[in-house]
């Protein structure tokens, strides 16, 4: 924000007057230079081989930046390579927050204090398994706005914010004395489209932002990076561990045999998804290719080197059928999610070792890990009773979320039914991502978008003004691809299909809609009306507290739990969800306190035992598919025919007999 900028500035002004006054001497910060040269990268001057390490800092807590930085140093990389997650800096438009686990200045700053450099990745489009590839919610308020694209309601938007990133970040460019040495422009456009334009539109807006003092670069893949690839800028490749390093290159090398060479992204693992295996990758490929790189003097970024954690609501979602992305972003990196060397990291560190004039510092010590004695659950607020929901929004037809200004979290669509017999179907399209179908209070069914998007329930016999509930969690939208344009809810319709008497296919469009929205902030779930567990598997809100006499990390098992989000002393852990592969959340210690502790577990599924404990190891390698849910009606015959509105009160219809099936 403004405000924290110009605090940043009269607190440095102030101390050079005062050590003026007290007659000490003031050194001006030595400004150094960056030049993209001949078949190298110069650093004053000098050839300059980028050893970077990948790491978020919006996954890691602020009070851990320095010890991952340095964990970071001492494996052998003289750059820290981070993306800036555009939605959780502007979660209302023009309204920007860079303060605390988002400081990101202040993040640039302890780069900078342990002799680092920093490749900055504005975005707008970052990707990342994150929520929505970074970009806010926000935008798709508007039904016809096209992402990564010249169109003015989503460019406006995207270089003011990179203006506002140019602000925070100005006193750590280069010409300032700073240690930013590289900027991207977008990320990976050519697996999205090819359009230059747009690729050069925010080229100049970086330019005249401020950012023309420094190198910038497309990073794209060897086999599509010609399709946007724009002469003024520095090109680098993305690519795996098992891939051929120099066969990467070949067609580079060919269009330009001046460029210094660079994978910008070298995926060291890879990420985990809802309802799929733990994802390992080999250490004995990964460390041959940085070796390869390093003898040809071929400039890197390791992604990840340290995932960390998608805390909150921000792990967004695959596109290979929607699967959503796990809580943790362990990736099997070098350095694991709470910030151990791993196998992997020591054998990086002997090969980066090799190359390097100066004997690499020491490897940090580990931080503190605790486990926790099981803490039972006292409290419980309902999900769906009606003095713990929120006041309703009428809405003549079921719109998606987004359309009730409502960004992340839950929303439930009420309505009343018409008289059908028992077989009807109910059909939503299209849901997302994961739903409970209630028929007067009572649990029918469920429907999940991982599951080749289900949208078909079969209910029973109902008769007429029975209450419908449609509960609905969003799950992260996803992160890639065009399927970005990922609004959550309901976003066309309700209808239930019935058979008349003359056997005979009738279809209800249901409208007149209550809508709830339940978002995932901290204030919300605290401020339910709880009282007392009487049962397990209840959906809700589980309150308890538990007092420690000891901090450090911790792993809160979750295994007896259903699905949901954990929040401890009012910080969102994340998702959890019974079918794994991950069954633990990471706790950072930092986020613990010596004697009383809360800790709340809003689950829509209920637990097998409303208790936990927190281990000293995580659990992110348990699958269990079995858990799915499994109720959508396959393969049954629907009409294509536009759909009728509800029969008023007095006209119901229906019978016994379901429609026919293919």
């Amino acid at each position: 924000m403004k405000a924290t900028y110009m605090k940043r500035w009269m607190m440095t002004i102030a101390l050079m007057l005062c050590m003026a006054m007290s007659g000490q001497a003031t050194a001006a910060p030595k400004v150094h230079t960056f030049e993209v040269g001949k078949g190298h990268f110069l650093l004053d001057g000098k050839p300059f081989v980028i050893k970077a390490a990948e790491i978020h800092y919006l996954r890691i807590p602020h009070q851990y930046w320095e010890h991952r930085i340095k964990m970071c140093k001492a494996m052998g990389m003289n750059t820290i390579c981070a993306y800036v997650f555009w939605n959780i800096h502007e979660q209302e438009p023009g309204k920007y927050d860079f303060t605390g686990d988002r400081d990101l200045a202040h993040f640039v700053s302890l780069c900078q204090k342990h002799g680092l450099w920093v490749i900055l990745r504005p975005g707008p489009y970052s990707c990342a398994e994150w929520e929505m590839g970074g970009f806010p919610w926000w935008l798709l308020k508007d039904n016809d706005i096209r992402l990564r694209s010249q169109d003015p309601d989503f460019i406006k938007p995207a270089i003011r914010f990179q203006r506002e990133i140019e602000r925070q970040l100005r006193p750590y460019k280069l010409e300032n004395g700073g240690n930013i040495i590289m900027v991207q422009v977008e990320n990976e456009f050519g697996s999205y489209g090819t359009d230059k334009g747009y690729m050069a539109e925010l080229r100049d807006s970086l330019r005249s932002i401020g950012w023309g003092g420094v190198p910038m670069f497309q990073c794209d893949w060897s086999s599509n990076f010609e399709n946007n690839a724009l002469p003024d800028l520095t090109w680098t490749l993305n690519f795996g561990s098992n891939a051929d390093v120099l066969r990467e290159f070949t067609r580079l090398k060919e269009l330009r045999p001046d460029m210094p060479l660079m994978c910008s992204e070298y995926w060291s693992g890879w990420f985990d998804g809802w309802g799929q295996a733990h994802q390992k990758r080999s250490s004995e490929p990964m460390v041959r290719g940085i070796g390869t790189m390093m003898e040809h003097d071929i400039s890197f970024s390791l992604y990840m080197t340290h995932g960390g954690t998608s805390f909150g609501q921000w792990a967004g979602a695959n596109n290979t059928g929607f699967v959503p992305d796990c809580t943790s972003y362990d990736y099997d990196a070098p350095i694991d999610e709470q910030g151990n060397a791993t196998e992997k990291y020591y054998q990086l560190r002997e090969v980066l070792q090799r190359y390097s004039d100066t004997r690499l510092p020491a490897v940090p010590k580990p931080l503190p890990v605790i486990s926790i004695p099981e803490v039972a659950f006292t409290e419980f607020a309902p999900l769906m009773a009606g003095d713990n929901l929120p006041e309703p929004i009428e809405s003549e037809v079921v719109k998606p979320m987004e359309m009730y200004d409502h960004g992340y979290g839950s929303i439930i669509y009420t309505t009343t039914l018409p008289a059908v017999g028992e077989g009807s179907l109910l059909r939503i399209t299209d849901m997302c991502d994961y739903a409970r179908v209630y028929i007067d209070g009572q649990l029918i069914g469920q429907l999940y978008r991982g599951n080749g998007y289900e949208t078909t329930l079969r209910l029973p016999a109902t008769t007429e003004g029975q209450r419908l509930d449609i509960y609905i969690e969003a799950m992260g939208r996803i992160n890639y691809s065009r399927l970005i344009h990922d609004r959550k809810g309901i976003t066309e319709r309700v209808e239930i299909i019935a058979l008349t008497g003359q056997g005979h296919q009738l279809t209800y469009d249901l409208r007149h809609w209550q809508v709830r929205l339940l978002p995932v902030d901290y204030g919300f779930v605290q401020s339910r009306h709880y009282g007392h567990v009487e049962a397990a598997k209840q959906e809700g809100y589980y309150r308890a507290h538990f007092r420690l006499k000891h901090t450090g990390d911790t792993y809160i098992d979750m295994s007896s739990w259903g699905k949901g989000l954990v929040w401890v002393n009012g910080h969102c852990l994340g998702r959890f969800w019974q079918i794994g592969p991950q069954q633990t959340l990471f706790l950072p210690g930092c986020w613990l306190k010596k004697g009383d502790n809360e800790i709340i577990v809003m689950d829509i599924v209920g637990p097998e035992v409303p208790a936990l404990s927190g281990l000293d190891h995580p659990i992110i390698d348990n699958l269990r598919r079995e858990l799915l849910p499994t109720d959508a009606v396959k393969g049954v015959a629907l009409p294509t025919r536009k759909a009728k509105s509800a029969k008023p009160a007095n006209e119901s219809v229906g019978n016994d007999a379901a429609p026919g099936a293919k």
